[in-house]
């Protein structure tokens, strides 16, 4: 089975308490689902350099078994209220990727 790769990039954080709130639902979430968090950089965490486009103040990399795990965990309702936490207080892009076998 091919892994999956959910990014998030191009992150504004405008409230980090909110921030703090979804990441700890979230990993929850994404660690039920197979997830496992590779990279996490910007905003109270490690360092990001922005080489073409983009700075990017915030970025996070987790890989899942699945593009299907992936994307259950983003559907499941663990998720779900974990982005409930955010209410607005970070805009960003968020996708999955298929890995290279």
């Amino acid at each position: 089975m091919t892994k999956a790769y959910w990014v998030g990039s191009h992150m504004t954080v405008k409230d980090p308490e909110k921030l703090k709130a979804y990441a700890k639902l979230a990993a929850q979430a994404s660690t039920a689902h197979g997830g496992r968090v590779l990279a996490r950089g910007g905003v109270g965490a490690g360092k990001v350099l922005s080489l073409e486009g983009f700075d990017q103040s915030r970025v996070a990399v987790t890989e899942f078994p699945s593009m299907k795990a992936a994307g259950d965990c983003f559907n499941s309702e663990d998720y779900q209220a974990a982005m409930a936490k955010l209410d607005g207080g970070i805009e960003r892009d968020v996708f999955i990727v298929e890995g290279l076998d």
